[in-house]
């Protein structure tokens, strides 16, 4: 998976693998083939005991469309030591309208019900959702606050966190979307993986490695 190209991937949701399992499947999991280790670890938010999953994704993307339900289901499951965080990406600089858009909806505590609502303006209504006009009005249509959308959509906060997932974009080097950052320092995605399926059987196998580290310490 190139940057800025989206590979086919059809997606299951996926249960969590116990331990055990999760390390007798680490054998089969290898650095420069199925993810890749980071030369420098990315200091995470997680805070002690926890372990960090940020999925990177961009709305327009149809293959991030396709792997939400999944991974939505799988972010149910996860362990209560993983923390989950969505972070969208900006390869373009027409990126950054649906980048302010995620960090609005997360801010005003809508996630449950307009994230899933966001992927299916773009991917069912056709709608772009590539400028602020446009997610102003769509947002406005969802019953949303017009004021109080539009003062957080243009905040300091807002426009703080977008400069952080950048940062976090290229601190993980991710090449496309959707792709994984596992606890500040691995990186996968379908194209290492062979499907986003398997990524997350990836991803799990790396957490329970990183709670094993954790615990030795």
């Amino acid at each position: 998976m190139k940057r800025r190209l989206f590979s086919t991937l059809a997606l299951t949701a996926t249960a969590w693998l116990n331990a055990p399992v999760a390390w007798a499947q680490a054998a089969l999991f290898k650095s420069g083939k199925d993810f890749l280790t980071l030369e420098r670890p990315v200091a995470t938010e997680s805070g002690t005991g926890k372990i960090e999953l940020i999925e990177f994704f961009w709305y327009s993307c149809p293959h991030c469309n396709q792997f939400e339900p999944s991974f939505a289901q799988w972010v149910k499951n996860a362990p209560k030591d993983v923390v989950v965080r969505r972070m969208p990406v900006s390869f373009r600089d027409d990126f950054a309208p649906q980048q302010r858009l995620f960090f609005t909806i997360e801010a005003m505590n809508l996630m449950e019900t307009l994230h899933p609502k966001v992927f299916a303006a773009i991917h069912v209504e056709k709608l772009m959702l590539n400028t602020d006009a446009s997610v102003l009005a769509w947002a406005e249509k969802q019953g949303v606050d017009k004021a109080k959308f539009n003062e957080v959509y243009k905040s300091f906060g807002v426009a703080s966190k977008l400069k952080r997932a950048v940062q976090l974009q290229n601190d993980f080097k991710v090449e496309g979307v959707p792709s994984l950052g596992v606890a500040g320092r691995y990186y996968i995605d379908g194209t290492l993986a062979g499907s986003m399926e398997r990524a997350l059987k990836v991803a799990e196998s790396l957490i329970a490695q990183s709670r094993s580290a954790g615990a030795k310490k």
